[in-house]
This record gives C-alpha cells, sequence and structure tokens, in this order.
C-alpha cells in the first residue's frame, strides 16, 4: 500500500478525461480537484499500518456480503473532484472500473500535511455523497478515531473514539476496537498504552501464582 498523504500541485490545469487516461498510466496516484492535478507522494509507516488495519477488519468483515471494500487505489468522484480515499466501502452495483460515485464509508488516515485538506475541502466534498453513511478520520501520530454519521434525519453527526472505546459502523454493522485499528503502530499513545496493559497483567506482590 503505497497511498502517499504529502501533496503536490501542479502547474497545468487539464481536462477531466486527459487526468482520467493519465491516471491509467502514471506510476504516482494524483487527486483531480476542480482542473487541477495533485501528485500523491510519501506516506509514513503508521499511515500504512492503519490502512492495512483497517482494510483488514472490514473485509474479513465483508467476507461473501455484497459489499466491496477498496485500499488506496480506487478513485471516489464527486462532481469535478477525483479522490484516492485510504480505505473505502462500496455497495453499490456500479460498473466503473477505476472510480466509485457512491461509497458507503470513506477512511482517511491523517497527517500534519493532510489533516485540514482531510477535515474541510475532502470532508465537504464527501458529504455530498448521498450514499455516503460514515466518514472516519483516523490520526497517525496519536490515538484519536474521529466517526462522522448521518443519523435519522440525514444530518451529519460525529463522535470521537480513544483507546478502550469501541467503534460501531452500522451502515455495515461491525464493531471494532480503537486498539485493533492501532495494532503495530508505534506512536507515543500506544506505547504507553502497552506499557499500561503489560504492567497490569503481571502478578502483583502477594498473588498466588
Amino acid at each position: 500500500m503505497n497511498t502517499a498523504k504529502t501533496r503536490q500541485k501542479t502547474i497545468q490545469r487539464i481536462a477531466e478525461q486527459e487526468y482520467l487516461q493519465g491516471e491509467l498510466l502514471s506510476d504516482i496516484r494524483h487527486e483531480y480537484i476542480d482542473g487541477e492535478v495533485y501528485a500523491m507522494v510519501g506516506a509514513h509507516r503508521h499511515h500504512n499500518i492503519i490502512g492495512g488495519n483497517v482494510y483488514t477488519l472490514l473485509s474479513n468483515h465483508l467476507a461473501g456480503k455484497p459489499c466491496q471494500p477498496y485500499i488506496s487505489d480506487m478513485k471516489v468522484r464527486v462532481g469535478s473532484k477525483y479522490f484516492y480515499p485510504d480505505v473505502m466501502v462500496d455497495c453499490s452495483d456500479e460498473e466503473h472500473d477505476y472510480y466509485t460515485e457512491n461509497p458507503t464509508i470513506i477512511v482517511e488516515v491523517l497527517s500534519k500535511s493532510t489533516r485540514q485538506h482531510d477535515k474541510t475541502l475532502k470532508r465537504d466534498a464527501y458529504f455530498q455523497i448521498e450514499s455516503l453513511k460514515e466518514y472516519v478520520l483516523i490520526e497517525q501520530d496519536f490515538v484519536e478515531v474521529e466517526l462522522w454519521f448521518r443519523d435519522n434525519a440525514q444530518h451529519w453527526q460525529q463522535q470521537v473514539y480513544y483507546l478502550g472505546d469501541n467503534i460501531t459502523f452500522h451502515s455495515i454493522g461491525l464493531t471494532v476496537s480503537v486498539e485493533a485499528i492501532y495494532q503495530r503502530v508505534k506512536n507515543v499513545d500506544m506505547l504507553e498504552w502497552l506499557e499500561k496493559k503489560a504492567q497490569q497483567a503481571q502478578p502483583q506482590a502477594g498473588d498466588t501464582i
């Protein structure tokens, strides 16, 4: 998984069809925003681990079901914009080979360089997708999972989760722990959490072995 999280803007504006054709030949992924192209280059180890963890959790749960999880390579189209979500679930019957317009879940892993972009421009674009039920923002440098979901009135609501919490994706009936999302990630929060768990697991003075 080589999804890039540092964005570099090209100078030349290009047509939408030219962008789509170019992506088939390019070794570097690009996002397309209203005629402008952004190269996606460089990703932190933690970003890749988190994305892989989420994809595995979704894929295992959705095995044998109609919803399809994707990681990194499948684009989502929103009007005249094309993005590469880090992880996505598509429950539609679309026939586009390289992008979807009707995702059910979108997951983005955040870094210092992408946090504002993912929490503003991308979020505003994604919220226009009628099929989208849940938008998940996962910090890579510390432990925090921000879940946006549509309520019964189709209004977007937000919940934030930390270590020790469980997250339920109601759109697909899956509950996972925050710890499972960050498995094998060695940021400060996870190292402290694992150290605390190890200490709690050790026999205390006076305990019978």
